[in-house]
């Protein structure tokens, strides 16, 4: 193999970040599931992540938005995360698994980062509060759906013309970097004159 076919996303860091990601994803999962739970027992109950009146689980897992599909989100996380942190075990055992599977981890990574940021877009402009643990899932969430996608685009997974794919090989870790930035900017400028409180 020459230096040139030589992969940029080696089986190793790939399997990492999908056992990892989903790992982190999984408890951060588990955890809004619990403090749930916890609420819907008792309606008084502070949720561990209810910090200040921007920062507060509570105030967002009481909302709508919290159970779109008739169920607490979490759950959709508590599913699928073991799904990701499995593939990466496979991976990193050395296992080649087919096309089929990863365009089917695509898919749930997909519909994962489309879902997240319609959760970001509500919390910042209709609820005005941020969970502490869905950022964490929010963060997994980018940094899964980028290196699956570049991986997926370099493995010939999916198709994408190959010089676009390895310009952004060759600075793959800028991609999540400047979008975590990105939406990290917007949270600031949303709670701006709370931020200014706290100086």
């Amino acid at each position: 193999m020459t230096e040139v076919d030589r992969p940029v996303l080696t089986d190793r860091l790939i399997g990492w970040i999908l056992t990892v990601g989903g790992l982190v994803g999984a408890l951060a999962a588990f955890v809004l599931m619990v403090e749930k739970v916890a609420l819907l027992k008792d309606p008084s109950y502070v949720p561990s992540c209810s910090i200040n009146p921007i920062l507060s689980c509570g105030s967002v897992m009481t909302t709508a938005q919290a159970e779109v599909f008739g169920f607490p989100n979490p759950l959709i996380g508590v599913a699928a995360f073991p799904v990701v942190a499995a593939t990466g075990v496979a991976v990193l055992a050395g296992a080649r698994l087919p096309r089929w599977w990863w365009l089917a981890l695509q898919a749930g990574a997909l519909f994962g980062v489309v879902f997240v940021h319609w959760l970001f877009v509500q919390s910042l402009y209709r609820i005005g509060a941020l969970c502490p643990y869905c950022m964490v899932v929010w963060i997994v969430m980018i940094l899964i759906f980028s290196y699956l996608t570049l991986h997926n685009a370099e493995r010939g997974h999916l198709p994408a013309p190959r010089r676009i794919t390895r310009a952004l090989l060759m600075v793959h870790s800028t991609v999540p970097l400047v979008w975590l930035l990105i939406l990290t900017a917007l949270i600031g400028v949303r709670f701006a004159d709370y931020w200014r409180t706290l100086l």
